[in-house]
């Protein structure tokens, strides 16, 4: 029962991870489209400049519980996907430093090398995330003792780029919702029309991935033993449809609140998918990483537990406070300020 509880608690996290600091990736990855001028860029950081590096917490406490929850999963994930891993966390460094050493030097010239390392920066998570998961959901060549039996060219496969593109789109969607709510003028106009064009391209890029879904993994398996379970479907399925519908009432909050709904339902679609499998293995199912063999003790799980349920909703209704407190468009007031970015 324990090792359930935590399987869906990391699958949340997950979850909330990739809806909070994805609208932080997809705008850095939008930074090239739509910042025209140096203003428009300023914009641009600064609307998620209170926020990014709070929701990498979350990153941060995914890893955290896969780590105390899961250790073995962890050890094999690490050892495994270790290149992804360190491109994923050296592309992360290089955003936050890209965003912190723009505004120190006066200088055009600075601050373009610095914009970009922000897109790379941003851009580079994205992908590596969706290809890791994508190949996760797939199966990763793990023998009988947790080693990977393949290369770091290997995650690169048709299912995996398509994972890749995906999580691009939907995070610079949901980026540009979040620009549509903190910017104005014409950087709004440009960021809500990018949302409109992106709607259709990311309804076909989803398509495709539930198709390829079918043919490469085994996720839909216990939704057919469960049918009662795709009800789980129905949120993303939802939220993507009105979606468009908002995008086109310009109601950004809940067009925005409505792809981070989109972003967690497919998350949390593909997590159940798995269960009982952390790591399933594409040599054999015996081989694959579970929430039987990868568990730490019951004791161990049990006091976690506790911690959890207290912290956690602590520093969710944190970043509630802070999203609301900083819910205002970016003036020129704030961009004049000290420690502007």
């Amino acid at each position: 029962m324990l090792e359930t509880i935590w399987f869906l608690l990391w699958g949340v996290l997950w979850a909330i991870y990739f809806m909070l600091d994805g609208y932080d990736l997809g705008i850095g990855t939008l930074v090239p489209f739509l910042g025209k001028t140096d203003r428009d860029r300023r914009v641009m950081f600064n609307s998620m400049g209170p926020f990014w590096d709070g929701n990498e917490v979350w990153l941060i406490t995914a890893g955290g519980v896969t780590f105390a929850a899961f250790p073995k999963a962890y050890a094999v994930m690490f050892s495994g996907l270790y290149i992804p891993l360190m491109l994923l966390l050296f592309a992360l460094i290089i955003r936050g430093v890209s965003l912190e050493f723009r505004h120190q030097v006066d200088s055009p010239a600075w601050r373009r090398v610095w914009d970009w390392g922000a897109t790379i920066g941003s851009f580079l998570p994205a992908l590596i995330l969706g290809v890791a998961f994508s190949n996760i959901f797939m199966g990763l060549p793990l023998d009988e003792n947790g080693v990977f039996q393949g290369s770091f060219l290997l995650l690169f496969n048709p299912y995996g780029l398509v994972g890749g593109v995906l999580f691009v789109l939907l995070f610079a969607m949901h980026g540009a919702l979040w620009l549509s709510i903190k910017s104005d003028g014409d950087l709004q106009q440009r960021a809500a029309a990018t949302a409109r064009r992106l709607w259709p391209v990311l309804v076909g890029v989803i398509g495709v991935f539930v198709v390829l879904t079918v043919f490469y993994t085994n996720l839909l398996a216990n939704y057919l033993q469960n049918p009662l379970m795709l009800v789980l479907l129905a949120v993303p399925v939802l939220a993507l449809v009105l979606l468009r519908q908002q995008i086109g009432r310009e109601d950004w909050w809940f067009a925005w609140g409505l792809s981070a709904a989109l972003i967690g339902g497919l998350t949390l679609f593909g997590v159940v998918g798995l269960y009982p499998a952390l790591l399933p293995s594409s040599i054999s199912p015996e081989y694959s990483i579970t929430i039987a063999n990868a568990a730490s003790s019951t004791l161990t799980l049990s006091i976690m537990l506790g911690v959890t349920l207290v912290f956690i909703p602590i520093v969710a209704g944190y970043q509630f406070w802070l999203h609301k407190t900083f819910a205002h468009k970016i003036t020129d007031k704030e961009l004049n300020q000290d420690g502007a970015y």
